[in-house]
C-alpha cells in the first residue's frame, strides 16, 4: 500500500477546493517537433529546406533544426491539447503538399546516412543573424560531428498562468518574495523534481532501441549493441538510444553540474561556459582562412548548446540572450527535452502522452523539492542511464534513497501520487481526460512490451525487417494519409501568407544590416557577458 504524502494531499485538496470555485486556469503548451526529410527508400534527403514551405530564418511554424533536411516545426501556444496536436497535423498536411516524393522520417534515429556530409548544414542566408546561426551549426560539426545532429526529438513546452500562481503563492505558508521570485523558484522545483524522476518519461516514452548501421562509424558496434539483419542494431532492452551516449551526451559539459538549484546558479554557470575557453575546441580552430570554424572556442559557443533533459525559458527580446532573459524577468514556462518520436503514432506524440506530461509536470511542481546536492546529481544521471540503456530489463533496479527498487515498484508509487494531481487538473475539464491518460499508460509499468520502445523491437523480430525498410514503410503510410487528409482553408491561407511574409521578412533583415559580421558578433558576446538587473515582469504567460 503506498500513502500520499501529508504536505502533498492538503495542497492538492486546497487547489481542488479553489478549482471548484473557478480558480487556477488552465495550462498553456506549445510543442516543437523535429523529423528528418527523407527519399523513398529511407535515405537523408540532400535537397535544400523547400522554399515552399517559407524561409527557415524567418517562419514562425516551419524552420530547421541542425541539417538542412531536419525540419522543424512549432506550433502557437494553446490551452487545450488538442488544439496544439490540430496545428501540428495541419503543419504535416501542408508540407506534405510541397514535399514531392520526399518523406518526414517518422522516428528519433536516422534514416540511411552517407557518412558526415550527407549531413549539410543548414543555410540561413547572408545577414548577421543568419550567419551566427550557420557559424553555431558549423562548430556543432567541429565538435561533436554532423551525424549526432541528424537525431530528432520533440520539445514540449508548458507554463502556468498567472492566476495559478497566485494561487499558489496564496496558499504557501512560507512564501515571502515576489511573485516573479515566487515563480521561478517553483519552477526550478518543478525542475529539480523532473531530474529526479525523469526515468519514468524515458521507460514510458522511449522509441529508439533500434539504429541504422550508417549511423556509426564503419565497423564501430559499441557494446550492448547486436546485429538484427544486414544493416540494423539493436540494444536488446534499451527504451532510448537517442539519450544514451550514443546521442545527445557531452562530456565536456557534464562538468558544468548543473543540478538547478537556483535562477542564479543555473544562470551563472551559463554565463561562466560561454565566456571560458576550452583547450581542445581552441585546438580546433575558430577561424581559418578567413572562414569561420565555430563561434568560439569556449566550453561552450551559446548557451542553446547545453543539452539537457529540461530548460528553464523565457522569450528573449532584441539582442538578449536567453540568460539575460531569465535573469532580468525570471522563468515564463519549461522546456521538456527529452522525448523521443513515437513512430507508431501519425504525429510522434499524442493527446494521451499530453494529458500524462501535465500530470506529471504539476505533480513535480506540487511535490516537495529540496535542493540537489553534488552526489545526488551523479546518482541521478545514473538512474537516468540505467534506464536509457536496460529500461525493459526485469533485473534492472533503481537507486531510491539509499535502497534499490524495480521500475515497476516506483513506477506505480509515483502514479498513486500522480492520480491525486489528474484528478485535480480533471475539475477544469470536461471528463476525466488525466485520469484516463494514466489508466491507458499504467499497464506499460508491468510489460515493458507495451512500451514504444518494445513495440518497435517486437516489430522489427516479428517483421524481420531491417530497421530503415520498417521506418520507410510507416513513413510512406503516415504521407500517404496525411496526403489525403483535408487541410483546413483558412489556416491553409494563413500559411501561404506566411510562406511569402517570412521569405520577405529575411531579405528585410539582410538589407538592414549596418555592420560587417566580425563586428556584429564581437557586440552580441560582450552584451552576453553582462548581467542584466531584475526589472518588472511581462504580464501574461507564453509558453
Amino acid at each position: 500500500m503506498f500513502t500520499l504524502s501529508q504536505s502533498l494531499t492538503s495542497l492538492i485538496e486546497r487547489l481542488k477546493e479553489a478549482a471548484r470555485q473557478g480558480r487556477g486556469g488552465r495550462l498553456r503548451r506549445g510543442i516543437e517537433k523535429e523529423g528528418l526529410r527523407v527519399d523513398a527508400r529511407g535515405r537523408i534527403a540532400r535537397t535544400p529546406h523547400p522554399a515552399a514551405l517559407g524561409s527557415k530564418l524567418t517562419h514562425p511554424h516551419i524552420t530547421t533544426d541542425y541539417s538542412e533536411a531536419l525540419l522543424e516545426y512549432i506550433t502557437p501556444v494553446y490551452s487545450r491539447p488538442g488544439e496544439a496536436l490540430g496545428f501540428l497535423a495541419d503543419l504535416h498536411r501542408f508540407s506534405y503538399r510541397r514535399l514531392g516524393d520526399e518523406l518526414i522520417w517518422p522516428a528519433s534515429m536516422p534514416g540511411r546516412l552517407d557518412g558526415n556530409d550527407s549531413v549539410s548544414i543548414a543555410d540561413y542566408g547572408d545577414s548577421n543573424v543568419g550567419t551566427m546561426k550557420t557559424v553555431y551549426r558549423r562548430g556543432l560539426d567541429v565538435r561533436y560531428g554532423r551525424i549526432m545532429q541528424a537525431i530528432a526529438g520533440v520539445h514540449y513546452n508548458v507554463s502556468l498562468p498567472d492566476d495559478l500562481w497566485a494561487l499558489l503563492r496564496e496558499l504557501d505558508d512560507e512564501a515571502d518574495t515576489s511573485l516573479n521570485d515566487y515563480r521561478s523558484a517553483r519552477y526550478f522545483g518543478l525542475i529539480r523534481n523532473f531530474r529526479r524522476y525523469s526515468w519514468l518519461l524515458l521507460y514510458l516514452f522511449g522509441a529508439s532501441p533500434a539504429l541504422d548501421r550508417s549511423f556509426l562509424p564503419r565497423g564501430d558496434v559499441p557494446k550492448g549493441l547486436i546485429p538484427h539483419g544486414d544493416a540494423t542494431l539493436v540494444s536488446p532492452y534499451a527504451t532510448s538510444l537517442r539519450m544514451s551516449d550514443l546521442g545527445y551526451q557531452n562530456k565536456v559539459q557534464a562538468q558544468l553540474k548543473i543540478c538547478f538549484n537556483s535562477l542564479s546558479n543555473y544562470v551563472n554557470t551559463l554565463r561562466h561556459a560561454i565566456s571560458t575557453p576550452w583547450p581542445n575546441y581552441a585546438a580546433k580552430g575558430v577561424r581559418e582562412d578567413g572562414e569561420w570554424r565555430q563561434l568560439n572556442a569556449n566550453i561552450l559557443q551559446i548557451e542553446n548548446e547545453y543539452y539537457s533533459d529540461i530548460r528553464p525559458k523565457r522569450v528573449t527580446r532584441h539582442d538578449e540572450t536567453p540568460s539575460q532573459a531569465l535573469e532580468a524577468r525570471g522563468v515564463e514556462y519549461i522546456e521538456v527535452r527529452c522525448l523521443d518520436l513515437d513512430p507508431f503514432l501519425p504525429l510522434g506524440i499524442d493527446e494521451t502522452q499530453v494529458r500524462f506530461l501535465d500530470t506529471f509536470l504539476i505533480w513535480c511542481l506540487l511535490a516537495e523539492s529540496p535542493w540537489i546536492p553534488d552526489e545526488e546529481c551523479d546518482r541521478l544521471d545514473d538512474n537516468r542511464r540505467r534506464v536509457v540503456e536496460r529500461g525493459r530489463d526485469p533485473a534492472l533496479r533503481l537507486v531510491h534513497d539509499g535502497a534499490r527498487r524495480s521500475i515497476a515498484d516506483w513506477g506505480h508509487a509515483i502514479f498513486a501520487e500522480l492520480g491525486e494531481v489528474a484528478a485535480l487538473l480533471d475539475l477544469a475539464e470536461e471528463g476525466t481526460p488525466h485520469a484516463e491518460a494514466l489508466d491507458a499508460l499504467a499497464p506499460r509499468l508491468d510489460d515493458p512490451a507495451l512500451t514504444p520502445s518494445g513495440r518497435l523491437l517486437a516489430h522489427l523480430q516479428g517483421t524481420g525487417q531491417e530497421f530503415v525498410e520498417a521506418m520507410t514503410e510507416v513513413a510512406s503510410e503516415q504521407a500517404r494519409q496525411r496526403r489525403a487528409e483535408p487541410l483546413d482553408p483558412a489556416r491553409e491561407a494563413l500559411l501561404d501568407e506566411l510562406v511569402a511574409t517570412s521569405h520577405q521578412q529575411q531579405r528585410d533583415i539582410e538589407q538592414g544590416d549596418s555592420v560587417l559580421f566580425d563586428e556584429f558578433l564581437a557586440g552580441y558576446f560582450a552584451r552576453a557577458r553582462e548581467s542584466r538587473a531584475l526589472t518588472p515582469i511581462d504580464t501574461g504567460d507564453q509558453a
